[in-house]
């Protein structure tokens, strides 16, 4: 079931989050969070435009996507959006992504957005061919400006251009 995140999901999303991060591959953030540490992070995404989706798997929160405001205040660019993704290690490649990703973007759609975008680590070679999968295309590189572990990787703009009812690639 996909619904609407709320604050007593918080636990869980923070959990989801902090794999990620001990992964070392699929967060910028190099030190996990305490659930506290997250709550204002999670209060700023309390506008409508900026919906967090959980997906709930026996009661318990298993994945969640979420679209960030690209640029807030820059309103020639207020119809773009970063698209984030986390699934718990223990259910992936259950489809759970998917259908968040999915629903998301519908969603992105019906809140007016035109272009989304997934912002990502060089290193992440499961999640460059998870968005590739739904349609999203390299749209740029920042070349070597990530450093975890002294190691150095790019970032990534994967995107997604969508134009009515339809998802139209990048060109």
């Amino acid at each position: 079931m996909i619904r609407q995140a709320i604050m007593n999901d918080l636990e869980r999303i923070t959990a989801i989050y902090n794999q990620a991060i001990e992964s070392r591959q699929a967060a910028g953030d190099t030190e996990v969070f305490t659930t506290a540490q997250r709550k204002h992070w999670f209060a700023s995404y309390s506008d409508e435009r900026t919906p967090i989706f959980v997906y709930v798997d026996c009661g318990i929160v298993v994945g969640y996507c979420y679209l960030s405001k690209y640029r807030p205040g820059k309103q020639a660019l207020e119809s773009a959006a970063e698209i984030s993704y986390f699934i718990d290690y223990k259910h992936h490649r259950k489809g759970i992504g998917s259908k968040l990703v999915q629903h998301t973007i519908r969603v992105a759609k019906e809140l007016g957005y035109r272009n989304l975008f997934a912002i990502l680590l060089s290193c992440n070679s499961g999640s460059i061919t998870f968005l590739v999968k739904h349609g999203f295309e390299l749209w740029g590189t920042l070349p070597d400006i990530a450093c975890i572990d002294g190691k150095t990787y790019s970032h990534y703009y994967y995107g997604l251009t969508i134009v009515g009812g339809e998802v139209i690639e990048y060109r």
